[in-house]
């Protein structure tokens, strides 16, 4: 398991388009991706469940990804947040 602490920095959070963006990168991944905020943890493949989560610029949330191909996964991920999830 890969599990990271990373802070969501694009100025508008995971609203409706970043976390698109963050779903359809992890998507083609076979590992599992949930990440917790708040007490609260949720399924980074799910639109529904990410934006439920509310995440706001700002926020740190918990990365944790299983599977065949979870540091591949890991590394897609945190690219994807580090560059913004296109915003």
């Amino acid at each position: 398991m890969q599990v990271r602490n990373i802070t969501v920095k694009n100025p508008s959070g995971l609203h409706m388009r970043p976390a698109g963006v963050f779903a359809n990168t992890i998507m083609p991944f076979r590992s599992d991706v949930i990440f917790s905020i708040r007490n609260g943890e949720y399924n980074g493949k799910s639109m529904i469940s990410i934006l439920s989560a509310a995440v706001k610029c700002g926020d740190e949330i918990k990365l944790m990804i299983n599977g065949a191909d979870e540091q591949a996964c890991m590394d897609s991920a945190i690219t994807a947040i580090e560059g913004g999830l296109g915003e």
